[in-house]
């Protein structure tokens, strides 16, 4: 792909990864790493590394955040 595709998702990464750095709810903390897990997978399939860029998506994107989702729902339950 283009240089400046690379370029807009290397931008998007670094972002988002300052964003989950930057976040202190643990709960918007969750979102905003799916966001980061896709801007990882869209840097990965701009390098033509598509099976690297799946693993991300099903990894970075919802399994990720699906978990510490489910662990903040337990910890809350836990609290009531």
């Amino acid at each position: 792909m283009s240089e400046a595709v690379i370029a807009v998702a290397l931008v998007w990464v670094a972002a988002a990864g300052t964003a989950v750095v930057l976040t202190r709810d643990p709960l918007r903390q969750a979102f905003v790493a799916g966001f980061f897990g896709l801007g990882l997978a869209f840097l990965y399939l701009s390098m033509q590394a598509g099976d690297v860029a799946l693993s991300q998506i099903v990894v970075g994107a919802i399994a990720l955040p699906l978990i510490v989702l489910l662990s903040l729902a337990k910890v809350r339950k836990g609290r009531e």
